[in-house]
């Protein structure tokens, strides 16, 4: 009997290991797939955001002694402390006192606790800020929504304050589409709304989510002290591409702007469509919904959204660390590991998906007990691959970072005819452990 497996379940899974232990997994090629890699390097992003914000538009509004919330979010930004410690350092330049507060909806479990340990994982301490980091989910109604006279909640920590700076990244949304997606206008709505404000949204039909963003903000625009906000834009590399400081007006005219830029930067698959893809992690860190759908092709409402790659079945293997047991996007892929199984958290899981009601990201997969044979179910059951006998496998380490990923053998012609794509390798087995698993 294999450890930690009940004798009956293991008795069973030998029957599936059986079913499937002929599949041959083929050989993989290493490849680069090649972007703008335009970036603000590291050293310069303080005094680029201290630029942005030194405007009369947004920090000229400040005044000494001023209590100052920064809002800072739940999604992985390269150089995200670093970040915010320039904008902490500038409302003290201003003689004002800076605090920042966690502005993501119900991540980490829906608890102030769970979103503190989120911006601890960030590098966002007390310490590292200088400045108090303030974590509630408590919230204060601040008025009704402009068309369809919805009570409208932010976090009480930051209705406090005398001023607010949003800071936050601009990128596509996972489940809709519309003038501002995931910025600055989603992070007031959401975000800033805390598990209320963020049910509150996510309880309406999705067709409507992208208006109702935009009223959500608005309101909070016109009933809060927003001073204005810090928007960031990253390259296919993760980089910092552009750094905008954008004022309450600007928010509103400027932000659909950017967001167009944002789709023209992201990393996506440059092949159209496979028939394995296999994910090694997903994460909140990652993506909202576990693993980017714009990369995947997997969205929790097609009806709504398109894109990525098409991809028969889908193979998750692992959980990112960061995303401390939470495994919403689970429920997109087909098949996943007992290794992943035994990481996923209820408790940090399902509060996200009561929130955003999207209860299909939570399903469970088929459990197999390692990567190898993981991958061999996927291949077995592609009845639509144009060549049985060539399979079409994809790998990538998780949604975000796509510049070096492992194609099959049989993808080499598509390759070879991509000018933006890089063939490292020759093609080689994949090498697993002494317990069939990948890492």
């Amino acid at each position: 009997m294999r450890e930690g497996i009940p004798e009956k379940e293991d008795a069973f899974m030998e029957t599936i290991t059986a079913l499937i232990q002929d599949t041959p997994i083929p050989k993989m090629v290493k490849v680069r797939q090649k972007f703008d890699d335009s970036h603000i390097p590291a050293e310069e992003i303080p005094g680029v955001v201290t630029r942005e914000l030194d405007r009369p538009e947004i920090g000229g509004k400040i005044q000494p002694g001023q209590k100052i919330a920064i809002t800072c979010g739940s999604r992985g930004i390269n150089h995200n402390a670093a970040m915010a410690r320039a904008i902490v350092d500038f409302v003290k330049s201003k003689g004002a006192e800076p605090c920042i507060v966690a502005a993501m909806g119900s991540h980490g479990g829906a608890t102030a606790e769970g979103q503190t340990q989120i911006l601890k994982d960030y590098g966002i301490t007390e310490e590292a800020m200088g400045c108090p980091v303030k974590s509630s989910m408590e919230t204060v109604q601040i008025g009704l929504s402009g068309v369809r006279h919805q009570p409208v909640f932010i976090d009480k920590n930051a209705s406090e304050a005398d001023g607010i700076i949003l800071f936050n990244r601009i990128k596509p949304h996972t489940s809709f589409r519309g003038p501002y997606e995931s910025g600055l206008m989603k992070m007031m709505a959401i975000g800033l709304g805390k598990q209320h404000g963020a049910e509150s949204i996510h309880h309406q039909s999705p067709g409507i989510m992208h208006e109702l963003v935009e009223e959500y903000g608005r309101t909070i625009l016109e009933n809060c002290p927003i001073l204005g906000g810090i928007a960031v834009i990253e390259n296919a590399y993760d980089e910092t591409y552009l750094i905008k400081g954008l004022s309450p007006e600007e928010i509103i005219t400027e932000e659909p702007k950017l967001k167009e830029i944002s789709y023209k930067t992201i990393a996506h698959l440059l092949f159209d469509k496979c028939d394995v893809l296999v994910v090694d992690k997903i994460g909140k860190n990652i993506s909202g919904d576990g693993m980017d759908p714009n990369v995947s092709g997997r969205f929790v409402q097609p009806k709504y959204c398109s894109g990525g790659i098409e991809a028969e079945k889908v193979v998750i293997l692992d959980l990112t660390d960061e995303t401390h047991g939470n495994a919403q996007g689970i429920g997109l892929a087909e098949v996943t590991t007992r290794r992943l199984f035994n990481k996923m958290k209820l408790e940090m899981t399902y509060p996200t998906g009561v929130t955003n009601t999207f209860l299909h990201l939570m399903k469970i997969p088929m459990i197999m007990d390692n990567d190898r044979e993981a991958l061999q179910l996927a291949l077995m059951c592609c009845p639509d691959a144009e060549d049985q006998n060539n399979i079409k496998m994809i790998r990538i380490p998780n949604t975000a970072h796509i510049d070096y990923i492992e194609i099959s053998e049989g993808m080499l012609p598509l390759a070879e005819a991509n000018p933006n794509i890089e063939i490292l390798t020759e093609p080689y087995e994949l090498s697993f452990d002494e317990n069939g698993n990948l890492f």
